[in-house]
Order: structure tokens, then C-alpha cells, then sequence
């Protein structure tokens, strides 16, 4: 017998529709904001953001805590501008 559409998946204590994402919830560490879950026919699938390697000495999380970036040496400390980089955001799916 067929079910009447996708299923749903269960993810800890909760139930995600079919081609939801979230990021995951896991004690003690709260939600995992570097993680993307996402449910697919009644499968959970979970990734890693990847990110570009960070080519200098002291790479910085400060734009985005799950990638460490390389800041210009001549920029001021506290002035610095804050540099768009898509591949640092992209997901892998």
C-alpha cells in the first residue's frame, strides 16, 4: 500500500515535512547554526557548511562564526569593512 504523499521526517523529538530544512537542535551544544538538515521522502540529511581554507596566519570568524576568514593586513581594527563572499555561504547539497 502507498502512502498519500512524501513522508515526513523525525529528527530528535521533532517531525519536519518532506523538503523542509532547519538547522539541528542537539543538547547540550543548542542549534547547530554550521549544520543544514533537510528531509527528503522520510530520509534526514544533515551537512556541514563547507568553506574556502583560510590562507593566512590569524583568520577571523567575526562575519561568520562557521568560517574563518582572511582580513586584509593594512585594514583598521575596528573599521574594517565587511567583505560579501558567497562561496563562504554557499551549501552543498
Amino acid at each position: 500500500m502507498q502512502a498519500d504523499g512524501p513522508r515526513a521526517c523525525r529528527f530528535g523529538r521533532r517531525w519536519y515535512l518532506n523538503n523542509e530544512s532547519w538547522h539541528p537542535y542537539v543538547p547540550p551544544f543548542g542549534e547547530m547554526k554550521c549544520i543544514l538538515c533537510w528531509c527528503v521522502s522520510g530520509e534526514t540529511h544533515c551537512q556541514r557548511q563547507e568553506c574556502p581554507p583560510a590562507a593566512c596566519a590569524s583568520p577571523t570568524r567575526r562575519d561568520n562564526p562557521c568560517c574563518a576568514k582572511c582580513h586584509p593586513p593594512d585594514a583598521p581594527q575596528d573599521g574594517r569593512e565587511k567583505v560579501h563572499d558567497a562561496r563562504a555561504e554557499a551549501w552543498s547539497h
